[in-house]
């Protein structure tokens, strides 16, 4: 199982011809079977999609209604089990919280990656390894 973050899910709504190659491989990844998000991704798609300053910004409902799209990848909930882990793995490796939260969140649903453009590329997290699909062919 694999985790996607919130930018695999905006390129895969881009419009912007410079993300076109992006746009395509976060639309392929999308199609797979072996995908998790979780609910902060979710937020956090809804936030930036629906953004003022945001070229092609979504409307509430066409936001919305991809948000009730993706749910159909299982989705980890912010938990107290995931807030309590994602502290310590921020503190532990010297990331963001946000970040981190994604991790944990990977971790609790059981997958061995996270696929995201924020993070390391090849980073290990004790065991969930970090892959851009924009720059590893293998995705």
């Amino acid at each position: 199982m694999r985790l996607v973050d919130t930018n695999v899910l905006l390129y895969a709504i881009s419009d912007d011809p410079s993300e076109a190659a992006k746009a395509s491989i976060a639309n392929e990844l999308l199609s797979a079977r072996d995908l998790v998000v979780s609910a902060q991704v979710l937020q956090e798609f809804y936030v930036q999609a629906t953004r003022p300053s945001r070229p092609g910004r979504l409307s509430h409902e066409q936001a919305a209604a991809l948000v009730s799209a993706f749910c159909r990848f299982p989705v980890q909930a912010v938990t107290t089990e995931v807030v309590l882990a994602a502290v310590l793995t921020s503190h532990r490796h010297q990331i963001s919280y946000r970040d981190a939260a994604i991790v944990e969140a990977a971790r609790v649903k059981g997958c061995a990656t996270v696929l995201s453009e924020d993070l390391n590329h090849g980073q290990d997290f004790d065991g969930i390894r970090v892959l851009n699909p924009f720059l590893d062919p293998a995705r």
